[in-house]
C-alpha cells in the first residue's frame, strides 16, 4: 500500500454508478422475486461492500467511512445504481463507491439470473469525487 500517513485528513466524497441491463420480462418480475426484492437487497449489499473494500481490493487502505448511500432506480431497459461514499481521512473513497455499485449490480444479477441469462452489467464508472490533493472530478455527460 502507498504510505498516506503524511497526507492531511480532509473530507472526501465519491459517487459511482452502474447499469444492469434487464429484459422487460425481468423488470416486470422484480417486485415478485421469490428471493425477495432485488433492489432492496442490492442496496444493502452495496453498503456492505463499500465497508469491506480494503478486504476485497488488495492495495486499498481500510477507511472509517462516515457515509454510504446506495440507490437503485428502474429505468428504460434496466436498473441504474448510484453509490455515494464519504469519509474524512488521508485518502479518497473512489474505490469504495465503485465497489458498492459493482456488488449491488452483481446482487441484482444473482437474484434475477433464473429468469434470464442474458443480463448485462454495464458502465461501472466514477461519476464524481471531491477532496484531496488531486482536486475535484465531475464526469461529463455530453449529449451524443
Amino acid at each position: 500500500m502507498v504510505d498516506v500517513s503524511l497526507k492531511s485528513a480532509t473530507r472526501r466524497e465519491a459517487v459511482a454508478s452502474a447499469f444492469v441491463e434487464l429484459s422487460e420480462e425481468v423488470l416486470a418480475a422484480l417486485p415478485a422475486n421469490p428471493k425477495g426484492n432485488p433492489l432492496e437487497v442490492a442496496r444493502i449489499a452495496g453498503i456492505q461492500a463499500a465497508k469491506q473494500t480494503s478486504s476485497l481490493i488488495p492495495m486499498c487502505h481500510p477507511l472509517a467511512l462516515s457515509f454510504v448511500d446506495v440507490t437503485t432506480e428502474i429505468a428504460a431497459q434496466g436498473v441504474r445504481i448510484l453509490a455515494t461514499v464519504a469519509t474524512t481521512g488521508p485518502t479518497g473513497v473512489e474505490m469504495e463507491a465503485l465497489t458498492a455499485v459493482s456488488v449491488a449490480a452483481l446482487t441484482i444479477y444473482d437474484m434475477t439470473k433464473a429468469l434470464d441469462k442474458s443480463i448485462v452489467i454495464r458502465n461501472i464508472q466514477l461519476e464524481s469525487k471531491s477532496g484531496g490533493k488531486s482536486g475535484d472530478f465531475e464526469r461529463s455527460h455530453d449529449a451524443g
